[in-house]
C-alpha cells in the first residue's frame, strides 16, 4: 500500500495478542506507564493516581485481503459495539474475574473472552481505514 489513507477489505485470519485493553492517557492516548499506586505517560508527561487510569481498546488482527496479509491494529470506542461495553468497563470486569479467579496478571484477560473475541472476528470480513 502507498502513502496516504486507504480502505481495506479484508477477513481477519488470527487475533495477535489477548490483552484487548490498555490504561491510555488521556491528553495523547499514549500507554501508560503504572506503578503500585501512580501512572506516568512517556509521551506528554501526565500523571496520576493509578485507580483514575482510563482504559482504551487495542485489538490487533492479522488480516488478509485477496493477495496480501497485513498486521492491522483498531483502537478506540469503535469496538464497543462489538464488546458490548467500554473499554474500562471490561478492564474492570477482567481484574474481577481474575481476582476471583486468582489469576496474578490482573490485566490477562480470560480463556473464555479470548475464544468469544476468536469467534466474533475470525473468518470475518471488515473494512479498515489504514
Amino acid at each position: 500500500m502507498g502513502g496516504g489513507r486507504a480502505l481495506l477489505a479484508a477477513s481477519v485470519i488470527s487475533i495477535q495478542n489477548s490483552c484487548f485493553t490498555y490504561p491510555a492517557c488521556q491528553n495523547c492516548c499514549s500507554r501508560l506507564s503504572l506503578d503500585s499506586r501512580r501512572f506516568n505517560c512517556l509521551k506528554c508527561g501526565c500523571t496520576g493516581e493509578v485507580k483514575d487510569a482510563r482504559y482504551r481498546y487495542r485489538l490487533s488482527l492479522k488480516v488478509a485481503d485477496m493477495n496480501d496479509l497485513f498486521d492491522v491494529t483498531v483502537f478506540g470506542s469503535c469496538l464497543d459495539p462489538f464488546f458490548g461495553v467500554t473499554a474500562e468497563n471490561l478492564q474492570r470486569y477482567i481484574q474481577d474475574l481474575n481476582q476471583l479467579s486468582g489469576e496474578t496478571n490482573k490485566d490477562a484477560s480470560p480463556g473464555v473472552l479470548v475464544q468469544a473475541v476468536e469467534t466474533c472476528f475470525i473468518g470475518k470480513r471488515f473494512i479498515f481505514g489504514v
